[in-house]
């Protein structure tokens, strides 16, 4: 509607004719000016004044305009036009619903066209639904240009003739109106999963038309909450793929709840119709009307999820320790820790999960829900560390997980004590024993080692002793 507003606005300023207008001859009226299209040989009718028929848009106060009600005079700006409808065919018929739609639909579409073709096709069509006939009466070169039909045959011979791109353009644009009119269905649909924060992924808008057809080249207005738009709705706008697949809109959600809301301008079911306040003149169409369409979908968003490392170790050597089995818990190291999903962490018997370290003492436990409290819980003991175990205060290790992050944690194991040497109090008597001979041992206790060490120092020094007398006899028979 926003051409509307301009035109009221205009229209507001503007000063109606104080005197009453009388019927204006054709052609008479100070015409605001041909704009684009073609001219065409002239459809004889009773005082035709012109040797061609214009077909195409007009200017009119600097607005383009279309014109309808074939053979009256063109708009000029000494005319006013206020808002008036339905439209109807030059006879005062009423037109159908799909022919109103039609019209609609090619204006929004085509009535800011550049191509001299599209807009003199677009004139034609609009005569065509409004003033075309096969009414032999109303064809008849007698009438005046007050009630003469629009013979269509006749002007697409003479597009044919003089400009065969336009007259092909008429067929591609009646097609295009049949195939793609109002009213329109617009359609959001979100990613069938749950989105991840941080994590791009598609939603989907398609307008479809009345016969069903997507239509392609649509502009779309986005909106989006708790999150972020990329590729080609960064900005906030995008437009359907010409070839009406849907378009693919990318979305990063920034929380846990995005929304995201389309809105498209339709056409209306019935166009913009201006009526002169002069007879005579040719009621004008500015734009095909629009009508708002609009749509919102939410999906859930949940963070990136964890993932939680343990590692086991000797507390001697920090050497690795390979086989512990582990629970995964929430923080009260009973119940499951929950997945990405909000599932529970169970395993086949229902239970928290277990896991064990490999042999490079290591678990880990991915896509788990963020945030939250894990607690890797030792069921077991390992082999050669069973001596500190305390099975109802097991090793216990906890953190949280934040999104998008590995939490490492730590189970650090005391091996069991070595065994105390054993000192032999015993020596053996032999390995082999005579037949019918007892055993005999010797036990050496501490009092009898001593006694034996005394023993022998003793009979060590009276055998030096002896020795030093002798070697004195000796010397003293020398002499």
């Amino acid at each position: 509607m926003q051409g509307l507003r301009k035109l009221l606005t205009w229209l507001a300023g503007s000063t109606l004719l104080a005197a009453a207008a009388t019927v204006a001859v054709p052609g008479s009226a100070t015409a605001a000016g041909e704009r684009l299209g073609h001219n065409v040989k002239a459809q004889p009718y009773k005082g035709q004044r012109h040797d061609t028929d214009w077909l195409g848009s007009y200017t009119w106060r600097g607005q383009q305009v279309w014109c309808v009600q074939f053979a009256l005079n063109e708009p000029s700006d000494d005319v006013d036009f206020q808002p008036g409808g339905p439209l109807t065919t030059k006879w005062g018929e009423p037109l159908s619903a799909e022919v109103a739609a039609k019209v609609s639909y090619l204006l929004l579409r085509y009535q800011n066209t550049t191509s001299a073709d599209e807009a003199a096709a677009l004139a034609h069509l609009l005569h065509s639904w409004t003033a075309g006939t096969t009414d032999q009466g109303r064809l008849d070169p007698n009438n005046g240009y007050e009630t003469i039909g629009y013979n269509v045959q006749y002007h697409l011979d003479e597009l044919a003739k003089t400009k065969p791109k336009a007259k092909e353009a008429v067929a591609r644009l009646e097609a295009d109106a049949e195939a793609h009119r109002g009213p329109w269905k617009l359609t959001l649909t979100p990613p069938k999963q749950a989105q991840t924060v941080g994590k791009a992924d598609k939603w989907t808008v398609q307008v479809v038309s009345a016969t069903g057809k997507p239509v392609g080249g649509v502009p779309v207005q986005l909106t989006v909450t708790g999150g972020t738009l990329g590729g080609d709705a960064a900005g906030g706008t995008a437009k359907t793929p010409a070839n009406g697949a849907p378009l693919a809109v990318d979305l990063t959600p920034t929380g846990l709840n995005p929304k995201l809301a389309a809105s498209v301008r339709a056409p209306s079911a019935q166009p913009v119709l201006l009526k002169p306040n002069k007879p005579g003149v040719q009621q004008v169409i500015t734009t095909g009307g629009e009508t708002p369409l609009s749509q919102e979908g939410t999906v859930t968003a949940r963070n990136a999820p964890g993932e939680v490392k343990v590692s086991k170790v000797d507390a001697s050597t920090g050497a690795a320790i390979s086989g512990v089995a582990l629970r995964v818990t929430a923080a009260d190291k009973t119940s499951p820790a929950l997945r990405q999903d909000d599932g529970k962490l169970t395993g086949s018997d229902g239970k928290p999960l277990v896991v064990r370290t490999g042999k490079d003492g290591t678990a880990a436990v991915p896509d788990l829900k963020t945030p939250q409290e894990v607690c890797l819980v030792e069921v077991e003991a390992a082999p050669g560390y069973d001596k500190g175990f305390d099975a109802k205060n097991p090793p216990t290790a906890c953190g949280t997980l934040t999104p998008g992050s590995t939490l490492a944690l730590t189970l650090v194991n005391k091996p069991n004590p070595a065994p105390k040497p054993v000192v032999p109090i015993t020596i053996p008597a032999g390995s082999e024993q005579a037949a019918g001979v007892a055993p005999t041992r010797t036990v050496l206790t501490p009092a009898g080692v001593f006694g034996l060490g005394a023993l022998t120092l003793l009979g060590a020094g009276l055998g030096g002793a002896l020795c030093w007398r002798r070697l004195a006899v000796r010397r003293a028979g020398r002499r």
